[in-house]
C-alpha cells in the first residue's frame, strides 16, 4: 500500500462525512489504544478535585443534536439536517426517517442551540444532550 501524504489524508477527511468522520476515529483509537481527547480536558478535571469544590457538577460544554420526530414538514427538516450537516440527500432522509437520531454530536452550546432552534423552526421535535 502506498503511503499517503498528509494533504492526501486530509482531502481523503473532507470528502467524508461528520458520521464516517466520527466512525473513523472511533477505529482509530481503538486500533492504536489511544484517545483523541483533548489535553486540556484532562487538566481541567483534575483541577475541581484540588480545589475542595469537588460536589459542584461542571458545566456541561459539549452537546448532542438529536432529532426526536421529524414532524409534518418532513422535506423541510431534510433540508435543514444537509444544511447542519454535510450529509447527501439520501443520508441526510435516511437520519430523519429513522429519528431519534443524533444530528450533530459534541458541539458547543451556541452551536447546538442554534441548531435546534433551525430544526425546530422547521417542524422537528429536537433534544439536546
Amino acid at each position: 500500500m502506498a503511503k499517503l501524504s498528509t494533504d492526501e489524508l486530509l482531502e481523503a477527511f473532507k470528502e467524508m462525512t461528520l458520521i464516517e468522520l466520527s466512525e473513523f476515529v472511533k477505529q482509530f483509537e481503538d486500533t492504536f489504544n489511544v484517545t483523541a481527547a483533548a489535553p486540556v480536558a484532562v487538566a481541567g478535571a483534575a483541577a475541581p478535585a484540588g480545589g475542595g469544590d469537588a460536589e459542584a457538577p461542571a458545566e456541561q460544554d459539549e452537546f448532542d443534536v438529536v432529532l426526536e420526530a421529524a414532524g409534518d414538514k418532513k422535506i423541510a427538516v431534510i433540508k435543514e439536517v444537509r444544511a447542519l450537516t454535510s450529509l447527501g440527500l439520501k443520508e441526510a432522509k435516511d437520519l430523519v426517517d429513522g429519528a431519534p437520531k443524533p444530528v450533530l454530536e459534541k458541539v458547543d452550546k451556541a452551536a447546538a442551540e442554534k441548531a435546534k432552534e433551525q430544526l425546530e423552526g422547521a417542524g422537528a421535535t429536537v433534544t439536546l444532550k
